[in-house]
């Protein structure tokens, strides 16, 4: 069984760099949401669990080091400082507010997938007691909350990127409704009518993969007025 995906969330003000991130982990076997802002972030750290932060320091309104000294009141996630400040007491205001490590911009993005993976290695293996349930069963589907991994029987059921994003959403408040505006918040999507249809075709594509009739959904429910819920056995 291969190892389950690290799950990065990228914080940055600017969208273009915001993208290239993105894109860049995405292509080396990251799972990667995205947020513009330490209130985006805070949002998005309220539903999901992440592997590691990546973390912009100049950001309008709550920057960098402020959010990160503030969560490192309440979670243990490692948290990588980007910032085009490359003095020495900055470095060392970041570090002492709890960041495992500090890249100055402009960087190679081969240093940034370096730290990224020298950070993950040094983490310890995750507790097995969890508030949540390890499993959550689906009819004839398992889905191991802890991995984010999928099973038939003894057959992996493959998700793409964005159908292992919406179970975590989903596994994190079962049976309750999210509606489809949170969805493209916790996705990392900028807002809109647009998005909201691109989330109900995902949702499409994940009801073939664990519904007997996905016309008929048992466990991923549409909700009237509120959204959609995953209502496991």
């Amino acid at each position: 069984m291969s190892a389950p995906e690290p799950h990065l969330l990228i914080i940055d003000d600017d969208e273009r760099i915001r993208s290239l991130l993105c894109k860049y982990l995405l292509r080396n076997g990251f799972l990667v949401t995205a947020a513009r802002d330490a209130a985006h972030a805070r949002r998005l750290l309220a539903g999901l669990d992440f592997d590691l932060l990546v973390l912009d320091v100049m950001m309008p309104g709550e920057d960098g080091v402020s959010l990160t000294r503030s969560l490192r009141e309440q979670r243990d996630t490692p948290i990588l400082l980007l910032t085009a400040r490359g003095e020495t007491g900055d470095r060392i205001r970041g570090l002492e507010a709890g960041a495992d490590d500090y890249l100055t911009k402009p960087f190679e993005p081969k240093e940034l997938l370096l730290r990224i993976n020298a950070i993950l290695r040094r983490m310890p293996e995750p507790s097995a007691a969890s508030d949540l349930p390890k499993f959550l069963h689906l009819g004839p589907i398992r889905y191991d909350v802890e991995r984010g991994e999928m099973w038939r029987g003894d057959a992996p059921v493959r998700l793409t990127a964005t159908e292992s994003q919406l179970m975590r959403i989903f596994s994190a408040r079962p049976g309750e409704a999210v509606s489809r505006a949170r969805l493209v918040e916790d996705l990392g999507r900028d807002g809109g009518q647009a998005q909201e249809r691109a989330v109900d075709v995902q949702i499409t594509r994940l009801r073939r993969k664990i519904e007997a009739d996905p016309k008929q959904p048992r466990y991923l429910q549409t909700v009237r007025g509120s959204g959609y819920m995953l209502a496991p056995d």
